[in-house]
């Protein structure tokens, strides 16, 4: 079976054409979109729908950073152990800590402006984590990767808590 970055006829790597992406995605969902199986035998169109589905499950992986660099890492042997391993450096530990402390007391003083600071906090050091497994990855350091790929899903659930939060202020 065809990998994500083959089903678009794309390089394994996590640095990937946007607009390369997109215009693999329309051609492979040209082929085989429902539309085009109307007339087929029920097996035919059963087929055509699996292959529309895994298309856009591999679109979406592909197009968020951090989806693709878990899947190149999963790709490469690495297993995350993301319902049991919860290890993670002491710095980033202590980090997540006090965002979440500053995120409590921001919620508590109904704080937009602190909000702002810790959101603007949390994008940078995804931004830097980004850059980092671009580098692993680039590197073939599949296990440091691996780690890295641990943090920035930590820093989204932490953005989404903090998305709820601004939501929560504005309610």
């Amino acid at each position: 079976m065809q990998n994500h970055f083959e089903l678009f006829n794309l390089p394994a790597r996590f640095d990937v054409d946007s607009k390369a992406l997109d215009a693999a995605y329309r051609d492979v969902q040209g082929q085989v979109h429902p539309d085009r199986f109307v007339n087929a035998g029920d097996a035919e169109k059963r087929v055509a729908m699996q292959w529309a589905t895994r298309a856009n499950e591999a679109y979406q992986t592909l197009k968020n950073p951090q989806k693709r660099a878990r899947y190149l890492v999963e790709l490469h042997g690495v297993d995350l152990q993301t319902e049991s391993n919860t290890a993670m450096p002491l710095d980033f530990l202590m980090q997540q800590m006090e965002w979440r402390e500053a995120l409590g007391d921001a919620c508590a003083a109904r704080d937009e402006a602190a909000l702002d600071g810790l959101d603007e906090q949390v994008q940078s050091a995804r931004k830097a984590q980004l850059a980092e497994v671009g580098r692993q990855l680039d590197g073939t350091d599949f296990a440091g990767a691996g780690q890295t790929v641990r943090a920035l899903m930590f820093l989204d659930k932490f953005g989404e808590e903090l998305q709820h939060a601004y939501a929560a202020i504005d309610a």
